[in-house]
């Protein structure tokens, strides 16, 4: 009888964790979640990901009435990094210049632009692509630092996949894109 027990038990263990991973990879494409949804709505219409030799910037926006809202724009930039597929990276802190990681900004039609407080944690993972013309998808999430600032202490989750876009400026033909990649 113990061992029947067990093994329902076992099955049950199972079946959670296998849901749980499910729910996980089941994510919509172009999703935003989090407390920040505290403060405006987290609906998104379309995802725009632009990409040059200093940063990857994806901007989620939404269809508001005759308006089209900036719901979160977040900016990556990617000095001394390798983005790859794969690699995880840390959001928070600086670069080596000195510059923010990542940054966030919200705007809404007819409001001023909102930047967040810093980055406490957060990471960003790619799952493919990120140089422009390739079809980039990942995620990341965030928490915000406490105190003063838009969004002080409060969460971001996201989930992108689109074509990046080439962001203009950047290195010229032959030249690394940010260390790793070599524009053809």
């Amino acid at each position: 009888m113990r061992s029947a027990v067990r093994a329902l038990a076992a099955l049950t263990l199972a079946g959670i964790a296998s849901g749980a991973g499910m729910v996980a990879c089941s994510r919509p494409d172009n999703s935003l979640s989090g407390s920040v949804s505290e403060l405006f709505p987290l609906e998104v219409s379309r995802v725009e990901i632009l990409r040059n030799a200093e940063a990857l910037q994806v901007s989620y926006f939404r269809n508001n009435d005759l308006d089209v809202d900036l719901v979160v724009r977040l900016t990556v930039s990617t000095e001394g990094l390798d983005l790859r597929p794969g690699a995880k990276i840390n959001l928070a802190g600086n670069t080596p210049s000195g510059l923010a990681r990542a940054t966030v900004v919200h705007l809404n039609a007819g409001e001023p632009s909102r930047v967040f407080a810093p980055v406490e944690k957060g990471d960003l993972q790619l799952e493919s692509g990120g140089n422009p013309g390739e079809q980039t998808r990942g995620d990341f999430s965030m928490s915000f630092k406490k105190g003063d600032g838009y969004g002080a202490g409060r969460s971001l989750e996201g989930t992108f996949s689109s074509e990046a876009l080439d962001a203009g400026f950047g290195p010229e033909e032959g030249e690394p894109l940010d260390g790793s990649v070599i524009i053809p």
